[in-house]
């Protein structure tokens, strides 16, 4: 179902999902840092560790509460509830706690991610981080970060050479030994590769500080607030076949243009060879 997305409708919008990242914040830095801090894992044992806490369970909570009561026809995808289906032809896309690993951890690289989607991908973003204080959001021709220095526009960086790059991710292992591989050929060819930073990475590639995000394994959740936020700061976000990405799996965010399409070619080639 298609809506028509009115300027009432978009503004409408734009309020609510910053109400979802107000009512976030509390609940997550409620625990945050608090010694004793109880995660579950979702994995298992054996399986690696794949945190919860009740930060998480609460944040999205709060979040499921505000739009049953403002948005109840719309849809809502979240990583801790099950999904609602809606009848608007809008969905929530809801991650309470992005990177709980670094929450757990008490570094600063964590954020709440919420965006609200139709069936082209993502309309309008937000990536908070509740601890530093410095809220992202894009969307509807607007891309800014409130935070410590105040209220800035958001915009991409400038094409450099790709041998100048600096590219980000999540984990030093990404995806399956073939995506492995594949990013491997992408860090030989920049200058700095820095890891752990979770939505965060999303969030400085949108503020023009680094250059690429690659990444393996995800889901809609993770991605669907960082893609609107980038496109919105003139970014671009792909999956490795340089098709959508908002179903997850295989994610590369870019600054521009030419920087997307060598990295986008050497990932390629190397999951074809």
């Amino acid at each position: 179902m298609n809506t028509t997305l009115t300027a009432d409708l978009q503004d409408e919008l734009i309020r609510v999902a910053h109400a979802l990242a107000d009512a976030a914040r509390p609940e997550t830095l409620r625990l945050f840092r608090v010694p004793g801090l109880v995660s579950d894992d979702k994995l298992g044992e054996n399986a690696g560790f794949d945190p919860v806490t009740e930060a998480d369970r609460a944040a999205e909570r709060v979040m499921r509460e505000i739009l049953e009561r403002d948005r109840p026809d719309d849809g809502i995808i979240g990583e801790e509830f099950a999904t609602k289906t809606g009848t608007s032809g809008l969905t929530w896309v809801l991650d309470p706690i992005d990177g709980t690993r670094g929450y757990v951890a008490g570094t600063p690289t964590w954020g709440v991610l919420v965006s609200v989607a139709d069936v082209t991908g993502p309309l309008f973003g937000i990536i908070d981080q509740p601890y530093i204080g410095e809220r992202f959001s894009g969307g509807f021709g607007k891309a800014s970060v409130v935070g410590p220095q105040g209220t800035q526009p958001l915009c991409v960086r400038r094409n450099r050479p790709f041998p100048e790059a600096t590219l980000m991710s999540t984990f030093p292992e990404v995806g399956t030994p073939r995506e492995q591989r594949a990013f491997e050929r992408v860090v030989e060819k920049v200058k700095l590769t820095r890891f752990g930073m979770d939505c965060y990475a999303y969030a400085l590639l949108a503020a023009g500080q680094i250059d690429l995000v690659i990444e393996a394994g995800l889901h809609p959740y993770d991605i669907h607030a960082p893609i609107a936020v980038i496109k919105a700061a003139g970014g671009i976000v792909s999956n490795w076949n340089g098709g959508a990405a908002h179903h997850g799996g295989r994610v590369i965010a870019a600054a521009n243009a030419d920087v997307h399409k060598v990295a986008l070619a050497i990932l390629q080639d190397a999951m074809d060879n």
